[in-house]
């Protein structure tokens, strides 16, 4: 095919979702010119990514030869090659020399009865001139998918010529099915530069895009997890299985595998057939178990396991384990098609023998459920029971589905009662993540409940899952408010929402303080202390963003005796609002140790929602210290489970975005930031609005923007006035916007929002925003030729930050004093900044002290500007406007004086506009001929 190649690309968001990695790698090696082997098990997507690649890089081809066989087709001699020489051989056919032409001929068309063994040099030689003559017009790409199923003469012969190409610009694209790393023997046929790029499992993160993005969207997470766990991250057999259950009439119950399409059952059980009835038996059994050792097996009857699972591992439906016992499926797949492929008596019988074999409670008591049909009160129990030992093992997500299970078997008059026991499973499935399940359980508990007590719970369980999006949920108060009557301890839950509700939907902290305080009193009457911990802990958190000098005496409230385990390491809970103070108040090393320890709890407990936020929380106080590194990668890790649990993840992304501007990749920092800026908006979450957006602010302040950060800022300070915020400490911004606005020639604003800032902060005796706003006025100060004072402001900044252990703007002081000192004639170092950003790790700094240095070094040492000595033609213009002008004057380049007078470019391009319209000039030219004393 030539260069009008049109093939479609396919699905090029598959390749987004979880091919990243390897479609860069292979597209590098492509750009170098080399040539590319992709390989994987069969279903991991190496069609998608050969095809996307094949076209994107048939652009630049002059030539493109393709071939895709088939496993029915690998008998017939030649027929790859006819596939990808075919089309051109008129073309090629006159380069060759008579006995070559004969011989690819009789080959291609059958004509003759060519073979390797009488033609075989003969053709080895024909199809390497014939490569080669389709290169000497242009660039050559060779595609060849399922190269397993090529036929072995077109194998050898595409083999011999790929080794002998050289430096000819013919490259090569191929896919391979393997198991493991079986691909040598294809790799020693391929060229010598070629590059073996291997397809790995999705994670449960991006099968869950992948099952959205192909017509499966909105299902449960546990739904997409337990499709992950059985697809073994095979995005074919996802597809497959996300496909059976949008055709099923009835979802599989809690406990049950998913049902299996007939595809996939063909594709893993076909091997099945050549077992003994009680070896399968004894798979099945295995099958059901969640982890099957031979003794289990043994205890549930099995006597001959052994033998049975060893005669299934010589199939390749067992792996051999060398490190331990259990027996183990080759593929979840086939552990799942085969339960789905027995009979229903077969499954119960299996579950019963394991319900007394198994020694794990909580696996005795599921598998005794999943044996038992209909209600049963004696199982329900067992089943509750299990679901509490599970909850306290830190297996909230077990503990969810063991109360499901528990709920099918509870007899409807009993106490307590199916639904009350639905609930319990919706309760743990939000502490565990699952915020779809838990909605579905709390919706169908709505539909039917009466009591008030149930109908209050399910609600709130309906706002809980939610999260930031409470504004999507605003219809529910009121029902809940009718429902929950008088009774202070259903008005307390559902008032200590409403603060969230007024928190989060309307901005305003005064009114979250109110209503947390109401719902304080409300649960404190009903003596239910859990929800009175949690509205003080807000309450407290709320204090201490708006400044309020009743914070610290409201988070000691918190705090007191008697306390409730799980609230008190809740993300919500009093350690939660301490943390926040801690930071706030300049106590890194205290808040260290507060999150570290909130993390390990809540880790052991599997509240999942709550280590996402504790990791966050762990980076931002590491990103304040100055650990750049440690810091990016909690910050990662928070944003991946975020997304893996589909919550906070603008909160999560908002952090990132600040971790990678200091340690990272700007651009990502604003891809990021503009993430969480989004889905704030989306969410209609006002509190985190103002974050995401302070976040944008300071990524585009790092990568040099200073004027979208002053857009950026500008609408933060008008959020957190609307909310009441007047804590300095909340989000740390105001010394950014102040920066951003001297680079942009507009100090007055600079000042007022220094002044405003520097009262809050002395009031609050937030020490270290003190310092950063010093850091700025020196900028300040400094644009003003006030170099002294500049000077002795950073100088004292700097040793405060240090002694307050806030590494980063530490040496962020540091820079802008090597800065400020490159404007004085003499000797300048930037050795110190350097050190500071590099024991900080702090890449993106490291890069802009070295672009200082260079400009410096550029600019020769210039004169540097005096405002005295400024031409008199000057003396109408601003202080910026004079300073720019003057620099003109001497020579120096936008560039230069950008970096000279700490602005952007941009900045001195306008700055320069307004310049030529008063001085009613054109260009640098006529400013130089004023500075001269000539007619313009």
């Amino acid at each position: 095919m030539r260069r009008d190649f049109t093939e479609p690309a396919g699905r090029r968001s598959d390749l987004v979702i979880g091919r990243e990695a390897p479609f860069g790698a292979a597209r590098e090696q492509l750009d170098r010119g080399g040539s590319v082997l992709l390989h994987g098990p069969a279903g991991i997507g190496k069609s998608t990514v050969l095809r996307t690649l094949a076209t994107e890089y048939a652009r630049t081809a002059r030539t493109v030869l393709r071939c895709s066989a088939t496993e029915s087709e690998s008998h017939l001699p030649f027929l790859a090659l006819a596939d990808l020489l075919g089309p051109v051989l008129d073309e090629v056919s006159g380069a060759l020399p008579a006995a070559q032409r004969t011989a690819l001929e009789s080959a291609l068309t059958g004509r003759g009865e060519s073979t390797l063994q009488r033609d075989g040099l003969a053709l080895r030689l024909a199809v390497l001139s014939a490569l080669r003559a389709l290169a000497a017009e242009g660039p050559v790409l060779v595609v060849a998918d399922d190269l397993q199923w090529l036929d072995p003469a077109s194998t050898e012969l595409l083999g011999f010529a790929a080794r002998r190409l050289g430096d000819t610009p013919v490259r090569l694209l191929c896919a391979v099915r393997t198991d493991g790393q079986e691909y040598d023997r294809h790799l020693r046929a391929s060229p010598p530069d070629t590059r073996a790029v291997r397809l790995d499992p999705l994670t449960r993160a991006q099968v869950s895009a992948l099952l959205d993005q192909r017509g499966f969207p909105g299902l449960p997470r546990s739904t997409v997890r337990d499709i992950h766990r059985t697809s073994g991250g095979n995005p074919l057999f996802a597809l497959e299985l996300g496909r059976a259950l949008a055709e099923s009439p009835t979802p599989p119950r809690p406990g049950e595998p998913l049902p299996v399409p007939t595809s996939l059952r063909a594709l893993v059980l076909s091997r099945l057939e050549m077992l003994s009835e009680e070896a399968r038996r004894t798979l099945l059994v295995a099958s059901a178990g969640a982890r099957p050792t031979p003794a289990l097996l043994h205890a549930a009857g099995r006597v001959n396991a052994e033998a049975e699972t060893a005669q299934a591992a010589e199939l390749g439906l067992l792996a051999t384990d060398p490190e331990g016992p259990a027996v183990r499926f080759a593929h979840p797949l086939i552990s799942a098609a085969l339960y789905a492929e027995a009979p229903a008596p077969e499954r119960r019988a299996a579950h019963a023998a394991l319900s007394t074999a198994a020694s794990d409670p909580i696996e005795r008591a599921r598998h005794l459920a999943l044996a038992t049909t209909g209600t049963d009160p004696e199982v329900a129990a067992r089943l509750a029971e299990a679901a509490a030992l599970a909850r306290d093992r830190g297996a909230p997500s077990v503990a969810a589905s063991l109360g499901l299970l528990a709920a099918r078997h509870t007899p409807a008059d009993s106490a307590p009662g199916p639904d009350g026991r639905r609930l319990q499973a919706a309760e743990d499935a939000i502490t565990a993540g699952e915020v779809d399940l838990a909605r579905d359980v709390a919706r169908e508990v709505l539909t039917r409940a009466t009591a008030p007590g149930e109908r209050v719970r399910a609600w709130m369980v309906v706002i809980e899952a939610a999260g930031q999006a409470i504004g999507d949920v605003d219809a529910v108060f009121p029902q809940a408010l009718a429902d929950a009557g008088d009774d202070p301890r259903l008005l307390a839950l559902v008032h200590y929402q409403l603060a969230w509700r007024g928190l989060v939907v309307q901005g305003d902290f005064a009114q979250g303080r109110e209503e947390a305080a109401h719902a304080a009193r409300l649960a404190a009457r009903a003596g239910d202390r859990s929800t009175e911990l949690l509205a003080l802990a807000f309450q407290a958190q709320a204090e201490t963003l708006m400044g309020h000098p009743d914070a610290p005496v409201t988070i000691e409230r918190a705090r007191q005796e008697p306390q409730d385990p799980r609230v008190a390491c809740h993300h919500n809970g009093a350690g939660s609002s301490r943390f926040r103070w801690l930071v706030m108040s300049d106590r890194l090393a205290e808040a260290r140790t507060t999150v570290t320890a909130l993390l390990r709890e809540v880790r052991r407990r599997g509240m999942a929602e709550s280590e996402v936020h504790y990791l966050r929380f762990l980076s931002e106080t590491e990103l304040h210290a100055g650990h750049c590194g440690r810091a990016l990668e909690l910050a990662r890790e928070s944003l991946t489970l975020a997304r893996d649990a589909g919550i906070g993840e603008g909160a999560g992304a908002m952090q990132a975005a600040l971790a990678e501007a200091a340690g990272g990749d700007v651009e990502r920092a604003l891809a990021l930031a503009r993430e969480a800026v989004r889905r704030a908006e989306e969410d209609g979450d006002a509190v985190y609005l103002s974050r995401a957006l302070a976040a944008l602010g300071h990524a585009h302040l790092v990568a040099g923007d200073a004027g979208a950060a002053v857009d950026a800022l500008r609408r933060v300070r008008e959020l957190e006035a609307g909310a009441g915020i007047t804590d300095p400490a909340r989000g740390r911004w105001q010394g950014d916007l102040a920066e951003a606005l001297v680079r942009t020639g507009q100090p007055a604003e600079a000042q007022e929002v220094i002044e405003v800032t520097r009262a809050h902060a002395l009031r609050l005796g937030r020490g270290s925003v003190l310092a950063v706003l010093d850091r700025a006025e020196a900028r300040l100060r400094a644009v003003r030729g006030e170099h002294r004072s500049a000077v002795g402001r950073l100088v004292s900044a700097r040793e405060r930050l240090a002694e307050l252990g806030f590494g980063l703007e530490e040496a962020r002081a540091a820079f802008a004093l090597a800065e400020l000192r490159a404007d004085r004639p003499g000797p300048v170092s930037y050795d110190e900044a350097t050190r500071l950003f590099r024991r900080c790790r702090a890449l993106p700094w490291l890069r802009q002290v070295e672009a200082a240095v260079a400009a410096r070094t550029a600019a020769a040492e210039p004169a540097p500007v005096r405002l005295a000595a400024a031409p008199d033609c000057l003396a109408g213009l601003a202080s910026m406007e004079r300073q720019v002008a003057s620099l003109v004057m001497e020579g120096a380049t936008n560039r230069e004086i950008a970096a000279r007078l700490f602005v952007s470019v941009k900045t001195v391009e306008a700055t320069l506009t307004r310049v030529y319209r008063k001085l009613g000039i054109r260009s640098r030219v006529d400013l130089v001929r004023l500075a001269a004393g000539r007619k313009t």
